[in-house]
């Protein structure tokens, strides 16, 4: 599917330089953009379908840019020293270039876009959240219903953050997903903010029971699940199990399928396990 208002745009990136503009075109096409004095693009990790393994989204993750590394996951070396402000300025800097480089790109078919929503943003709670990235998907004339924001794990605490962040980005006209920090989490959130997706953490599986009823009543209520983190066999035929138990599909991402990468799949390789 091709964006003739994104193609545009594009060419005139093209034109920009690193020194002229905030966001321009390597020698490859690929958006980039500065934070402090770090480069950065974006990199893409699949979730794919357990049963079938075929790829249903990816994430957009910041990766650095530079001749010494194969790309370093930039929160890692830029959070601790940023201050609030700065690093609600790296996650928008991050979903612009983000959502650029994904629907840039021929393979992406129709599969969804998942874009992190940094925790210090949720304290941000002045501000329209969603409401001037979505001017900026709708100046480009990009999908709305194809970008699922990832919430982050809250506390107890932070509880009515969470209400407030996810309903104002529902109002915005986003779907967005919550990471939990284990399946009594979900069931607490459920009812609460009715997520579009939970995401879990594949090595958090122990309550097995708790897992079983959300997952039951996720599906009963058309919410998706998505296990990321996996990176072991063991981790993997646990979730086939769990999934077969509970009569229900599961979404997984991580290493132990796919590495993240600059360029999306091509057919082939998003419907292969």
């Amino acid at each position: 599917m091709s964006f003739p208002i994104l193609q545009k745009y594009l060419a005139r990136l093209s034109d920009a330089t690193g020194a002229a503009s905030s966001i321009w075109l390597d020698h490859e096409g690929k958006a980039q953009g500065r934070f402090f004095n770090c480069t950065m693009s974006s990199a893409f990790q699949p979730i794919r379908q357990l049963d079938s393994g075929a790829v249903l989204a990816y994430e957009g993750l910041a990766r650095s840019v530079s001749a010494q590394d194969q790309g370093l996951s930039l929160w890692k070396l830029l959070d601790h020293a940023a201050s609030d402000d700065e690093s609600i300025e790296l996650d928008r800097l991050c979903r612009m270039l983000h959502a650029i480089n994904f629907f840039r790109q021929a393979g992406q078919g129709d599969t969804a876009l998942y874009l992190n929503v940094h925790d210090r943003l949720l304290s941000a709670v002045s501000s329209n959240h969603g409401h001037a990235f979505r001017r900026i998907l709708d100046a480009l004339e990009l999908p709305l219903e194809r970008v699922v924001l990832q919430l982050p794990a809250a506390t107890p605490q932070q509880g009515w953050l969470l209400n407030y962040v996810s309903d104002n980005y529902r109002r915005n006209g986003f779907r967005f997903a919550v990471n939990v920090n284990s399946p009594r989490d979900g069931l607490g959130v459920l009812e609460r903010l009715r997520p579009d997706v939970f995401k879990l953490d594949v090595r958090e599986l122990q309550d097995k029971a708790g897992l079983a009823e959300l997952l039951q009543r996720c599906a009963a209520s058309r919410v998706e699940v998505v296990f990321k983190r996996l990176e072991t066999p063991q981790h993997l035929a646990t979730l086939r199990e769990l999934g077969a138990a509970a009569g229900v599909s599961l979404l997984v991402q991580g290493y132990l399928l796919d590495e993240p990468r600059a360029a999306l799949l091509q057919e082939p390789a998003r419907q292969a396990a």
